[in-house]
């Protein structure tokens, strides 16, 4: 017999899917949730050892550093944590990222002659807050990784003072914390993807603005994004005109969601969803013969994995599209160097291993912590690695992404669209005027009250508290 706890139970097994993978695609729209992140990449023969990446010049390099400045550094090594929820969803890339950035930081010398020595802390989805006690007893900094439910060991991480370098983050009150360097660009108070949605209504399909529904699973975050993405629409001109839930155990039967799609004669879809689901969504909406003139898959569908599910009938009707906020596209490895030696270290230091887009961004805020760390010398504590990435107004990691400045928390101004079709992923004719980017996003700032990151004057600290 199924008891009622048995049913909860599956519910919030359920429940938790839709979170992971929601909170990625409304935040950093792609990431380590909701299931096996698709990979991107590919393998390419190993290049001669190079301590610099993209334009920057010796990311890493020997010496003879001594002491032990802080916790988790010392003569030897620098310990640092890299938060994952890969006990979840089984998803290995932020910990295949700390693998192969470390092997090749630390066979061109380390950190002034420190060794890295990164630790995956398995969230597995809900401990968050245990896994950060842990890194704060024994880790010098957080690098490189993120987790579905990141707001759940904010208190904890700023309470202990630990500096966080994240691959991506996903829930409001982590987002832009203090002690942070987010290598994505990120404000409280704007959608990132305005310049997006700009131009997918008023440019590329205008006549779509008056229809534009949004689609999303069944848990509390995506009411906010829902609500977040429906203010932006307004902002720029767009009238929301469909808006649903699909169960977060999942749907057996797409048909009355898309014959509703079809019923209010929704142009432009955005779903907020693993990938798995609009794939299906799709091919029903394809058997029925409606084709929408637009589809934000988001970046949870960047990949072949959503291709192949999606198949060549659907891929051929309806019209994918997807914003990579700004960071380059794995397909134009040929032509940005950064990109291309990423697949390089991969197939040298973790030959199994997939490059995937959330691995792109773990590399950024691995760059940013060694070259942060580097500048430090002797001298590495918390309080010197964080205000000295916090100086760069400029970075691109290389050439790996458009420039943000990391020194404040600023809207987007730069986005790049991928669009899917039969014979993969491509870049969208989107007008890029900045190299592989288009950096002309407005950002017009929310009225409603939808969260704020923490600080530190909410745990009782402050800056003069972190050495």
């Amino acid at each position: 017999m199924t008891t009622c706890r048995s049913r909860g139970a599956r519910r919030s097994f359920a429940a938790l899917a839709v979170v992971s993978a929601l909170l990625v695609a409304g935040c950093g729209r792609s990431g380590d949730g909701g299931g096996e992140e698709q990979p991107t990449g590919g393998t390419a023969a190993p290049t001669p050892l190079s301590a610099d990446f993209g334009d920057l010049k010796q990311v890493c390099r020997p010496g003879t550093a001594a002491g032990s400045p802080a916790q988790g550094v010392t003569d030897k090594e620098i310990k640092v944590g890299v938060m994952s929820d890969i006990g979840f969803n089984k998803n290995p890339e932020f910990g295949d990222a700390a693998k192969v950035f470390t092997s090749w930081c630390n066979e061109n010398g380390g950190i002034n002659g420190r060794k890295l020595n990164a630790t995956v802390r398995d969230t597995k989805m809900m401990e968050v807050r245990q896994r950060v006690i842990e890194a704060c007893a024994e880790d010098f900094a957080l690098v490189g990784g993120g987790a579905g439910l990141d707001a759940l060991g904010t208190r904890e991480r700023l309470g202990c003072l630990l500096p966080d370098f994240p691959a991506q983050t996903s829930q409001l009150e982590n987002q832009g914390s203090d002690l942070q360097i987010s290598v994505q660009a990120h404000s409280p108070v704007h959608w990132p993807y305005e310049g997006f949605y700009t131009w997918l209504t008023k440019e590329a399909y205008p006549g779509s603005a008056g229809a534009v529904g949004i689609i999303a699973g069944d848990a509390p975050v995506t009411k906010v994004m829902t609500e977040r993405a429906s203010e932006t629409l307004r902002a720029v001109g767009a009238n929301v005109t469909y808006t649903d839930l699909y169960p977060a155990a999942g749907v057996s039967d797409w048909t009355p969601y898309a014959q509703s799609i079809k019923n209010k004669g929704v142009k432009g879809l955005i779903f907020l969803g693993d990938y798995r689901n609009l794939a299906k969504l799709e091919q029903v909406l394809t058997n029925l013969q409606y084709k929408l003139d637009w589809i934000d898959a988001n970046s949870n569908a960047y990949g072949p994995a959503f291709l192949e599910l999606a198949g060549k009938n659907t891929l051929e009707s309806q019209n994918n599209v997807a914003d990579l906020g700004g960071f380059t596209p794995l397909e134009m490895a040929s032509s940005s160097p950064a990109v291309q030696q990423v697949v390089n270290l991969y197939a040298k230091y973790a030959p199994g291993a997939t490059v995937t887009f959330p691995a792109l961004k773990a590399f950024s805020a691995w760059l940013v912590f060694a070259k942060s760390a580097v500048a430090c010398g002797d001298n590495l504590t918390r309080k010197c690695v964080y205000e000295t990435a916090a100086k760069e107004t400029n970075w691109n990691a290389g050439g790996l992404q458009a420039p943000i400045d990391l020194s404040q928390h600023l809207p987007l101004k730069c986005y790049n669209v991928v669009q899917a079709g039969p014979d993969g992923w491509k870049p969208a004719d989107f007008k890029p005027d900045n190299g592989a980017y288009r950096c002309d996003a407005t950002a017009t700032a929310h009225t409603g009250n939808h969260g704020k990151p923490l600080t530190l004057a909410d745990v009782g600290k402050s800056m003069n508290d972190v050495r």
